[in-house]
């Protein structure tokens, strides 16, 4: 067995006494991880549901809506209020820009909001050139392709 103890009794209580010290920390130390976890599960459970919609709004006196977002997006400026599904419905059903990010314009069934044209068009060019048909597809992909065979070559 092992006897690495000292021999007198004056060291051993010293080493006793630093091991009780040493042990009251950990205990106050397990006791405030133990409070810590209870305020943090506290605090989780008490916390109010994001609301389901929410309208950023702008700056100044009247401060006028400005965009449409889901309730949990990331993208909502500081300055906005919540607004129920029927509000949400109706800001984006007069004009009021969807956000691009959470796309509130989709998940509450809206589409073709936007009467602009050249917005129209340029999704349109856009969405032909990101997905060329079958026709199309080698003429769009040639420069592409030449580009990363000779990386020299202007776009």
């Amino acid at each position: 067995m092992f006897d690495d103890l000292p021999p007198d009794l004056d060291r051993l209580r010293t080493l006793r006494v630093w091991h009780t010290m040493w042990l009251q920390r950990i205990d106050a130390k397990i006791a405030t991880l133990i409070r810590r976890q209870a305020e943090e599960e506290r605090g989780r459970r008490s916390r109010p549901e994001p609301p389901e919609w929410i309208v950023e709004l702008g700056i100044g006196d009247r401060r006028p809506p400005l965009q449409v977002h889901a309730g949990d997006c990331y993208m909502a400026g500081k300055r906005r209020r919540p607004v129920g599904r029927d509000e949400a419905r109706r800001l984006l059903g007069t004009g009021l820009k969807a956000c691009g990010h959470c796309r509130p314009d989709s998940a509450l069934g809206i589409t073709e909001l936007s009467g602009d044209a050249t917005l129209t068009a340029a999704a349109a060019q856009f969405a032909a050139i990101r997905h060329p048909s079958p026709e199309n597809r080698t003429s769009a992909c040639r420069p592409l392709l030449r580009r990363s065979l000779n990386p020299t070559l202007p776009p």
